[in-house]
């Protein structure tokens, strides 16, 4: 019995909402996001780029999604995405988790 059975329990005349995932799961890309690792002013940083068709609202929202997994901080700058350290492995499942491509650069 998981919590939202024992709340549906506890609380039998309560109207439970589903939960909604801003994201979408499937992106309409062909060509694959490149994910690559770098170093400014001594920092390692992740970058992600090669979104043709995606607006930056949903970059900026894939970067949210990113930034709260991973607990780091970053940016979206020009088309790219920017997320502090080297967390490629775990950014690259997500982003196919989201429906991306993902190919990976440097190293």
């Amino acid at each position: 019995m998981d919590l939202k059975d024992q709340l549906k329990n506890l609380f039998p005349d309560h109207k439970f909402k589903e939960s909604e995932d801003n994201i979408k799961n499937s992106y309409n890309q062909q060509d694959p996001v490149i994910c690559k690792y770098e170093k400014r002013k001594g920092k390692p940083i992740t970058i992600i780029e090669g979104f043709i068709s995606i607006k930056e609202k949903d970059q900026k929202e894939i970067a949210k999604r990113l930034k709260t997994m991973l607990s780091v901080g970053g940016t979206v700058k020009g088309g790219k995405i920017i997320i502090q350290g080297d967390n490629r492995d775990r950014i690259m499942k997500e982003l196919v988790k989201i429906g991306f491509k993902v190919k990976r650069v440097g190293g």
